[in-house]
């Protein structure tokens, strides 16, 4: 009777195990991967981030009001697994100096801005865990704006200014930018 218990433990154990598998490495996932890339005048920034889906859902309020990303909450920047930004060249990012590397980016929303972090914790495969504030480099307020249309898919991008370049964030009507330049 124990040898047909410890089997059928095993069974399910084993499809349990499969079913992770094919959910993180086989199947389409609902909040796709991408990179967006930044490339000119030797400046080169990367983004790792997936893309959510507002699906007809509040995405930033209040926690009371049952936002998928409330208000003086964190959020890993997208999806699935932790954003990571990548600088070839000395930057600042937000006013701020940050030397070449990799950084896990992470905010918090707010109604007026958002705290935008970058974070020495990389390689982070599950972004769901909060990052250990001991590792942030630098945190930086990024003043939250309207989109004249709604934006169904969080994308990250970047666009050209005078200085350097401009990381822009943009998900249901909401726009923030941080200012990029090489140090």
């Amino acid at each position: 009777m124990k040898k047909k218990i410890f089997i059928g433990i095993g069974v399910a154990f084993l499809l349990f195990i499969l079913w992770v598998v094919y959910g993180l490495f086989i199947a389409t996932p609902v909040s796709p991967p991408t990179t967006v890339k930044y490339n000119e005048g030797g400046l080169e920034i990367a983004v790792d981030y997936s893309q959510p889906s507002k699906k007809g859902r509040l995405i930033f309020g209040e926690e009371k009001d049952g936002a998928l990303l409330p208000y003086g909450k964190y959020w890993r920047l997208g999806a699935n697994a932790a954003t990571e930004i990548t600088f070839n060249k000395d930057v600042t990012f937000g006013g701020a100096p940050i030397k070449a590397g990799a950084y896990r980016m992470y905010a918090v929303p707010g109604p007026n801005a958002f705290k935008v972090t970058l974070n020495s914790e990389t390689g982070v495969f599950f972004g769901v865990a909060e990052p250990d504030p001991e590792l942030d480099i630098v945190t930086v307020d990024a003043q939250v704006q309207k989109t004249a249309s709604e934006v169904e898919t969080f994308t990250i991008g970047f666009s050209k200014n005078d200085a350097g370049v401009t990381i822009n964030f943009s998900w249901d009507q909401t726009m923030f930018t941080i200012p990029i330049a090489v140090q």
